[in-house]
Protein backbone atom coordinates (compact mmCIF):
# COMPACT_ATOMS: atom_id res chain seq x y z
CA UNK A 1 0.00 0.00 0.00
CA UNK A 2 1.58 3.45 -1.14
CA UNK A 3 -0.10 6.74 0.33
CA UNK A 4 0.69 10.06 -1.30
CA UNK A 5 -0.92 12.90 -2.21
CA UNK A 6 -2.83 13.80 -5.40
CA UNK A 7 -1.43 14.90 -8.75
CA UNK A 8 -3.78 16.41 -11.25
CA UNK A 9 -2.92 14.10 -13.33
CA UNK A 10 -5.17 11.47 -10.84
CA UNK A 11 -8.49 13.50 -11.57
CA UNK A 12 -10.13 11.53 -13.58
CA UNK A 13 -9.04 8.02 -11.35
CA UNK A 14 -10.12 10.04 -8.50
CA UNK A 15 -13.85 10.62 -9.94
CA UNK A 16 -14.13 7.28 -10.30
CA UNK A 17 -13.01 6.39 -6.89
CA UNK A 18 -15.34 8.77 -5.67
CA UNK A 19 -18.91 7.45 -7.34
CA UNK A 20 -17.32 4.38 -6.23
CA UNK A 21 -17.19 5.26 -2.31
CA UNK A 22 -20.32 7.04 -2.81
CA UNK A 23 -22.21 4.21 -4.41
CA UNK A 24 -21.36 1.61 -1.41
CA UNK A 25 -21.49 3.65 1.87
CA UNK A 26 -24.27 4.86 3.38
CA UNK A 27 -23.21 7.35 5.08
CA UNK A 28 -21.10 9.41 2.65
CA UNK A 29 -22.83 13.13 2.42
CA UNK A 30 -23.72 12.57 -1.14
CA UNK A 31 -26.03 9.96 -2.28
CA UNK A 32 -25.14 7.90 -5.52
CA UNK A 33 -25.35 9.60 -8.11
CA UNK A 34 -26.32 12.77 -6.71
CA UNK A 35 -22.91 14.99 -7.57
CA UNK A 36 -22.00 15.31 -11.13
CA UNK A 37 -18.25 15.76 -11.02
CA UNK A 38 -16.90 17.38 -14.54
CA UNK A 39 -13.24 16.62 -15.27
CA UNK A 40 -11.64 20.35 -15.47
CA UNK A 41 -13.47 21.31 -12.21
CA UNK A 42 -11.95 18.15 -10.52
CA UNK A 43 -7.82 18.97 -12.06
CA UNK A 44 -8.63 22.78 -10.99
CA UNK A 45 -10.11 21.76 -7.42
CA UNK A 46 -6.81 19.21 -6.83
CA UNK A 47 -4.46 22.02 -8.13
CA UNK A 48 -6.32 24.60 -6.12
CA UNK A 49 -5.65 22.12 -2.77
CA UNK A 50 -2.24 21.14 -3.81
CA UNK A 51 -1.41 25.27 -4.43
CA UNK A 52 -2.57 25.83 -0.83
CA UNK A 53 -0.07 25.52 2.50
CA UNK A 54 -2.76 23.66 4.62
CA UNK A 55 -5.11 21.66 2.60
CA UNK A 56 -4.43 18.27 0.71
CA UNK A 57 -5.77 14.81 -0.78
CA UNK A 58 -4.11 11.67 0.25
CA UNK A 59 -4.84 9.08 -2.03
CA UNK A 60 -3.89 5.29 -1.23
CA UNK A 61 -2.65 3.02 -3.45
CA UNK A 62 -2.66 -0.61 -3.71
CA UNK A 63 0.34 -3.14 -5.44
CA UNK A 64 -1.16 -2.55 -8.62
CA UNK A 65 -1.22 1.29 -8.36
CA UNK A 66 -4.93 1.42 -8.42
CA UNK A 67 -6.29 4.40 -6.27
CA UNK A 68 -8.48 2.54 -3.61
CA UNK A 69 -8.87 5.11 -1.06
CA UNK A 70 -8.54 9.03 -0.03
CA UNK A 71 -8.29 11.42 2.69
CA UNK A 72 -8.82 14.97 2.06
CA UNK A 73 -7.86 17.95 3.87
CA UNK A 74 -9.33 20.98 3.55
CA UNK A 75 -7.55 24.37 5.26
CA UNK A 76 -9.16 27.21 7.00
CA UNK A 77 -9.00 30.19 4.92
CA UNK A 78 -8.91 32.88 7.27
CA UNK A 79 -5.96 33.74 10.16
CA UNK A 80 -7.91 32.43 12.81
CA UNK A 81 -8.80 29.05 11.39
CA UNK A 82 -5.56 28.14 9.14
CA UNK A 83 -4.28 26.07 11.88
CA UNK A 84 -7.24 23.97 11.39
CA UNK A 85 -8.85 21.24 8.90
CA UNK A 86 -11.78 19.76 7.83
CA UNK A 87 -11.65 15.86 6.74
CA UNK A 88 -13.47 13.29 4.27
CA UNK A 89 -12.53 9.82 3.42
CA UNK A 90 -13.41 7.77 1.55
CA UNK A 91 -12.23 3.57 0.65
CA UNK A 92 -13.59 1.42 -1.77
CA UNK A 93 -15.74 -1.33 0.14
CA UNK A 94 -13.22 -4.67 -0.35
CA UNK A 95 -10.23 -2.21 1.12
CA UNK A 96 -11.82 -1.48 4.42
CA UNK A 97 -10.78 -2.95 7.12
CA UNK A 98 -7.32 -3.72 5.79
CA UNK A 99 -5.44 -0.73 7.32
CA UNK A 100 -6.08 1.73 4.49
CA UNK A 101 -7.86 4.41 6.73
CA UNK A 102 -5.29 4.01 9.77
CA UNK A 103 -1.96 4.46 6.64
CA UNK A 104 -3.88 7.40 5.46
CA UNK A 105 -4.39 9.08 9.09
CA UNK A 106 -0.81 8.01 9.52
CA UNK A 107 0.81 10.05 6.70
CA UNK A 108 -1.67 12.61 7.23
CA UNK A 109 -0.82 13.84 10.78
CA UNK A 110 3.73 14.04 9.50
CA UNK A 111 1.99 16.36 6.93
CA UNK A 112 0.28 18.19 9.16
CA UNK A 113 3.38 18.81 11.45
CA UNK A 114 4.87 20.01 7.93
CA UNK A 115 2.67 22.49 7.51
CA UNK A 116 1.93 23.59 10.95
CA UNK A 117 -1.87 22.31 10.91
CA UNK A 118 -2.60 21.94 14.38
CA UNK A 119 -6.36 20.96 14.79
CA UNK A 120 -8.15 17.99 12.51
CA UNK A 121 -11.49 17.74 12.46
CA UNK A 122 -14.54 15.64 11.30
CA UNK A 123 -18.22 14.46 11.31
CA UNK A 124 -19.68 10.99 11.80
CA UNK A 125 -22.70 9.38 11.43
CA UNK A 126 -23.21 8.48 14.76
CA UNK A 127 -24.21 4.81 13.98
CA UNK A 128 -21.10 4.42 11.61
CA UNK A 129 -18.90 2.11 14.15
CA UNK A 130 -15.88 1.17 11.79
CA UNK A 131 -15.53 4.31 11.31
CA UNK A 132 -16.21 5.61 14.84
CA UNK A 133 -13.48 2.79 15.70
CA UNK A 134 -10.97 4.09 12.93
CA UNK A 135 -11.20 7.44 14.53
CA UNK A 136 -10.89 6.85 18.13
CA UNK A 137 -7.87 4.11 16.86
CA UNK A 138 -6.00 7.16 15.44
CA UNK A 139 -6.37 9.45 18.48
CA UNK A 140 -9.59 11.34 17.71
CA UNK A 141 -12.00 12.50 20.35
CA UNK A 142 -15.80 13.04 20.38
CA UNK A 143 -16.47 16.72 21.23
CA UNK A 144 -20.15 17.02 20.68
CA UNK A 145 -23.17 15.90 18.67
CA UNK A 146 -24.31 17.67 16.08
CA UNK A 147 -28.23 16.38 16.26
CA UNK A 148 -30.46 15.50 13.32
CA UNK A 149 -27.82 16.42 10.69
CA UNK A 150 -28.37 14.16 7.82
CA UNK A 151 -31.43 12.92 6.32
CA UNK A 152 -30.37 9.47 5.51
CA UNK A 153 -33.24 6.84 3.99
CA UNK A 154 -35.81 9.18 5.14
CA UNK A 155 -34.28 9.26 8.17
CA UNK A 156 -32.93 12.04 10.60
CA UNK A 157 -29.52 10.97 11.71
CA UNK A 158 -26.86 12.27 14.54
CA UNK A 159 -23.40 13.26 14.17
CA UNK A 160 -20.63 13.33 15.89
CA UNK A 161 -17.77 15.88 16.34
CA UNK A 162 -14.34 14.84 16.38
CA UNK A 163 -11.47 16.23 16.28
CA UNK A 164 -7.90 15.70 17.22
CA UNK A 165 -4.88 18.25 17.88
CA UNK A 166 -1.25 17.65 16.73
CA UNK A 167 1.37 19.34 18.25
CA UNK A 168 3.49 21.31 15.96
Amino acid sequence: MNIREIKTSDAENFIDLSVQVEASSSYMLWETGERKIQLEDQRKMIKNLGDSNNSTILVAENNNNEIVGYLMAIGGNSNRNKHSVYIVIGILKEYRGQGVGFKLFEYLEEWAKKHFVHRLELTVVTRNEPGIALYNRVGFETEGIKRDSLLIDGEYVDEYYMSKLIKV
